[in-house]
């Protein structure tokens, strides 16, 4: 018999292989399904590419690579067997699955687990039992042992703490500049351009700066790397992320998030105190004060006899630890119908053309995420037989299976500072950060992530001149001010907070919770009152001025989703929710917030600078840039061109500027670089007429030389797109990644076009086909009527602790999901809600 078994594997030796260093072997779940050694069917995992499927796909694999031996897992979860005087016997010995997730939904005291391994031959599905050392082949035998006793490839992702993945910086003993720079508790602004968010405070000079969107995956411009490159300045942490248990610290020179055992004292140097603000919590410790309990059972709806739901769309998703951020928000995502029409509605095709490793594949991922979600194979209710065993026991409680995204949440948390982690993330961060891989990961009408997608009219008026600009821009989210002052209970809400301030100092608990009850319309209000800028560079003055900023809805979305800022910090650095019960609307109209453009009587802040003062002459004397020949600080180009600003915008913003420095050439850039022409050559006729059309044509050819960022065309090609069609679609949209991306995808028939044509062919193609069919963001408009369908609730005092859920609108009824438990929800708690999810109402 032994000799017929090492015959007959034979001709599949040089398929079977022994695990090396490195490889991932996924024995606890399928790559397109939820299936494990658990499931009916067991796993199989293949012996040459160690990836797990569930029975209905491991005939797949087999058809499309001809892998034809597979370990076949399979365990029983069985109830102990008592002994004479009743007692459970001991536990059996788990048997050959080592280091396979166990079962934690049920007392592992009461069950033991019998586990079977067999190889299995394809097509003809003959089984070898394991072990079976006497009879198998010597590297067979090996393989076999490997792949049982391998690491789980998650084993780094559901660690205790993510700071153990972590290595300590080799720049902890940071020298800091003594340059008086204190940070304070918010308002940031990135130093180099208006964005607000993914800000990173660099520990040697205090410099708040974005990070890069393709790193972090929640927007910015890069410019924190190039401060970096600019001064080697190697560590930054990011702001938002500052704890009393330390922060996200990340090392430009070693290029990873590091450690940083003197992060306190890097911080105290610019003014945070973390022990300070470990001294606060400590004042109010939530264990022993509970201020927020009530807060925990709104949200969770404890005291209530809720109702498990079973079926397609009411499975639950199990937490990875710390994981319900993206509990909540995957629900949501698939309880829309064009995500689940993308990914669901095309598993099929998805499936059978995946990579040969689909759990590296989000769109597999999704898809396999979306299935589970909805299929209802793991929602399903406990048999009658069950039911009455326990409820005879007296121990009746209905367990809900749900499913377990250890591969989907390795996958989108891939290379992410946070989301790798095992850590409590902002749900909404999360949001965004999803959106930016489906989009990224779709292309033209495919993507669901437009049903998000709005653009925003920001007005700004110089507040000296009267004039006015307008521009556009993408954004997915609403976030609206919890206005306090406008409370209904203000002076109730007074009184508690004075009570509340007495009981901490006291360390005593209160009996009751108060919380502020704002009108949603106060919010509102608050959302469409003009914002003060005060360093506008107004190109009518050519100089700063102060400034009015409104902003309106260019388009509304499909679905409009709404934060309600809660979460602040306080003068001393601590982090502070606001507790507080807004009225928000079942059905909600902001038809009145569309934007109208520029008004008759509005005049425009001019795009051509007037006369400007050369400082090298008396104070007054105008030089007419018409009649004397331009001189450009290179050096002030160059700095802003290291940016990644387009070279000829950069000689036309010094210009404009009068070479007055880089900070005002900035300042004239953020100002213009909406405008059709921001890149376009600095022309200037009446120079070329007296006599130096030699230095205008070098110009021109210098335009014609100068080529996109390097940096944003290596993104570009990096999506598997050619080179020379990322340089026309840059070119055609001013260097600006997102809308080059959509221009490619618009103009799909142009790709077949002749590499060898010349520059200047190109680029009047490239502009005649941007003057037809205007390059942008796809965006679905229509009505602004909304109804609510969906919100998260957030409980505990910050977004990166505490625990999130989410309730959703499905068959007339409110569902909440909370982690692996679906139930109809008995009192939606849409009142406390941090992100809501507002659906278009039909026309």
């Amino acid at each position: 018999m032994a000799a017929d078994i090492g015959e007959l594997l034979v001709p599949y030796m040089p398929t079977i292989r022994v695990p090396r260093s490195g490889d991932r072997v996924y024995k606890s779940e399928c790559a397109f399904s939820f299936d494990t050694p658990e499931s009916e069917g067991g796993l199989y995992v293949c012996m040459s590419t160690f990836l797990g499927f569930g029975r209905e796909h491991v005939e797949r694999h087999y058809r499309k690579t001809g892998q034809c031996v597979y370990m076949h897992l399979k365990r029983t979860i069985k109830e102990k067997t008592t002994g004479a005087s009743g007692g459970a016997l001991p536990k059996r010995s788990p048997g050959v699955f080592l280091d396979l997730e166990q079962v934690k939904d049920i007392n592992s005291d009461d069950y033991e687990y019998e586990d079977e391994a067999k190889l299995v031959i394809f097509p003809d599905h003959y089984d070898i039992s394991l072990p079976n050392i006497e009879e198998l082949p010597a590297l067979v035998t090996i393989a076999c042992d490997a792949v049982l006793s391998a690491k789980s490839p998650y084993s780094r992702q559901d660690s205790d703490s993510w700071e153990e993945e972590l290595k300590n910086s080799k720049h902890e003993n940071l020298q800091q500049l003594d340059n008086g720079v204190r940070i304070p508790p918010s308002g940031w602004k990135c130093a180099w351009c208006d964005l607000r968010e993914n800000l990173w405070l660099n520990l040697t000079d205090g410099s708040v700066l974005c990070g890069k969107w393709f790193f972090d995956g929640s927007g910015g411009n890069g410019h924190a790397l190039e401060h970096y490159r600019k001064t080697n300045y190697p560590l930054a942490v990011k702001l938002g992320t500052i704890t009393s248990d330390g922060a996200d610290v990340y090392s430009f020179d070693e290029e990873e998030a590091v450690l940083n055992t003197n992060i306190a004292e890097h911080l105290m140097h610019f003014g945070i105190d973390m022990l300070k603000m470990q001294m606060s919590e400590n004042i109010n410790p939530f264990n022993d004060m509970k201020p927020r309990i009530s807060e925990w059972e709104v949200v969770q709806e404890s005291g209530m006899k809720l109702k498990p739901i079973y079926g397609s769309g009411y499975t639950g998703i199990k937490n990875l630890g710390n994981s319900c951020y993206l509990s909540s928000v995957m629900q949501i995502i698939f309880s829309i119908p064009d995500f689940q029409r993308r990914y669901v509605g095309n598993l099929q095709r998805i499936f059978d053309y995946s990579p040969l490793d689909p759990t590296q594949d989000f769109e597999t991922q999704m898809t396999k995420l979306g299935h589970g979600l909805l299929s209802g194979q793991y929602s399903k209710p406990p048999v009658k037989s069950e039911v009455i065993e326990q409820v005879v026991k007296e121990e009746y409680k209905p367990q809900q299976q749900g499913i377990v995204p250890r591969m989907f949440k390795a996958l989108v948390g891939k290379g992410h500072p946070e989301f790798s982690s095992n850590r409590q993330q902002d749900a909404l961060e999360f949001f965004l950060h999803l959106i930016n891989l489906v989009d990224r990961n779709n292309s033209g009408s495919d993507d669901p992530s437009e049903v998000f997608r709005f653009m925003v009219e920001d007005r700004v008026q110089c507040c000296q001149s009267r004039k006015v600009k307008y521009t556009h821009r993408v954004d997915y989210i609403m976030q609206l001010p919890a206005v306090l002052e406008a409370a209904s209970n203000k002076d109730e809400f007074i009184v508690y907070e004075t009570k509340r301030r007495e009981a901490e100092i006291a360390k005593r608990p209160l009996r009751e919770v108060v919380r502020a009850k704002i009108p949603f319309s106060a919010c509102l209000q608050a959302f469409q009152e003009p914002e003060n800028v005060n360093d506008f560079w107004s190109s009518a003055l050519q100089a700063k001025s102060a400034a009015i900023k409104t902003i309106h809805f260019a388009s509304f979305p499909e679905y409009l989703v709404i934060q309600v800022k809660k979460f602040t910090f306080g003068i001393d650095w601590v982090p502070k929710k606001l507790d507080v019960s807004i009225d928000m609307p079942d059905l909600l109209d902001i038809s009145h917030l569309r934007a109208t453009g520029l008004q008759p009587g509005e005049e425009e802040l001019p795009d051509i600078s007037p006369p400007i003062i050369i400082p090298d002459r008396p104070k007054g004397h105008l030089l007419n840039h018409f009649m004397e020949s331009p001189e450009i600080d290179e050096s002030a180009v160059m700095q802003l061109a290291e940016m990644g600003f387009p070279l000829e915008a950069c000689r036309k913003a010094v210009y404009y500027t009068g070479n007055l420095g880089a900070e005002l050439a900035f300042n004239w850039i953020i100002a213009h670089m909406e405008e059709p022409d921001f890149a376009e050559p600095l022309s200037l006729l009446g120079y070329n007429e007296v006599g130096h059309n030699e230095v205008g044509l070098a110009g021109g050819a210098s335009s014609m030389q100068n080529q996109p960022p390097e940096e944003i065309v290596a993104i570009i090609t990096s999506m598997g797109f050619p080179r020379n069609q990322a340089i026309h679609a840059l070119k055609a949209t001013n260097n600006n990644l997102e809308r080059a991306l959509d221009w490619i995808f618009t103009h799909a028939d142009s790709e077949d076009e002749s590499e060898t044509a010349s520059d200047v062919d190109v680029q009047s193609q490239v502009n005649s086909n941007a003057e037809a069919e205007p390059a942008g963001p796809r965006i679905k408009d229509g009505p602004g009527r909304y109804e609510l369908f969906a919100f998260i609730s957030h409980m505990g005092t910050s977004t990166m602790s505490g625990h999130y859920v989410c309730h959703i609108k499905k068959d007339g009824r409110w569902v909440i999901y909370n982690d692996h438990k679906v139930c109809a929800s008995e009192k939606p708690p849409k009142d406390v809600g941090y992100i809501y999810f507002y659906q278009r109402m039909p026309f």
